[in-house]
This record gives C-alpha cells, structure tokens and sequence, in this order.
C-alpha cells in the first residue's frame, strides 16, 4: 500500500459516498447496518453516527473496550475539523512526516487521525456530521464504515475499496 494510492482511493470514496438528503432515520438506518455487519462478523467495536448538531447513534458490542468510545470521539473531532475522512488525514501526515499536533497544534487527548471515521456529506450542503468505528485495526475501521456507506447508497463496493 502506497500513500497515494490510497490517498487517491479516498478521495474517490469521499466523491461517491454521498448522499441526496440525510435525516435521524438514515443515520439510524446508517448505524444499525454497521451494527448488523459487526455482529455477524463478531467485532468487537464501538460505532457512532453523529451530527454536527447532536447524536444520532452509538453503540459499544461485545469485545470494545472502555478506550473505543474515547478513540471513536477523537477521531470524529478530526473528521470535524479537517472535512474529510480520519484515515485521509492520517495518511496524509504520515506522508509529509508530522503529526496533527505538530503542524495544527492539536491535541492528541482531541483528535486523533487514524482511520475509522468519515464524514457525512449530503451533496449541495456539503459535511454534516462523521460515522465512526473503533476497535479494529485503523485500515479496517475505514473498510468497514466505507462497505456500509456503499451498501446504503447503492455504490458498487468493489469500485470503491483500498488496495491490498
């Protein structure tokens, strides 16, 4: 995996995964999906669906730990910020070797920019909240929000997924 290849597979991400309108009943339809696919998979994570103005989901599966909650609101508050995905944002620093502290002066007890959170974009309007993930492997969080973003919106996932 390359920092460009996956930064450019991002960006398509973010392009695709839009949505028309959004309500409380997306987002909830939107965490319930993620719900589902955890545990049938047997994950154990953290899953968030906020809006800039208030919550719209959360759940903690069997398997989280008390520090997923913590990781899940650092790396929504880097989705908040930045309007853009937190693995983007990571990978992004890792390419200029920085940090967010370094270069924004942000702090790390905040925001994180590890993947698992992406922002909610309703075409015309622009971001209007995050999902998030916590638990698995950063890479993974991503996968996993970006498979259920796909599925809600009826893109074709294959299109959309990062590189091995």
């Amino acid at each position: 995996m390359s920092f460009d290849t996956d930064l450019e597979r991002i960006a398509l991400q973010e392009r695709e995964l839009q949505f028309d309108s959004f309500s409380l009943e997306t987002g909830w339809k939107l965490g319930s999906l993620l719900r589902d696919m955890a545990v049938e998979r047997k994950l154990g994570v953290v899953i968030d669906v906020t809006l800039f103005s208030m919550p719209v989901f959360y759940v903690a599966l069997e398997g989280s730990t008390p520090d997923n909650p913590n990781w899940a609101r650092r790396k929504r508050n880097c989705v908040f910020r930045f309007l853009k995905s937190s693995y983007a944002v990571g990978l992004t620093l890792a390419k200029q070797e920085t940090t967010l502290q370094a270069k924004f002066g942000l702090p790390d007890d905040e925001f994180a920019s590890h993947g698992g959170s992406f922002p909610i974009v309703v075409r015309g309007t622009g971001c209007i909240g995050a999902v998030t993930v916590s638990g698995l492997p950063q890479r993974d969080d991503h996968t996993m929000v970006v498979e259920a973003l796909a599925k809600l919106l009826g893109k074709d996932i294959e299109a959309l997924k990062l590189g091995v």
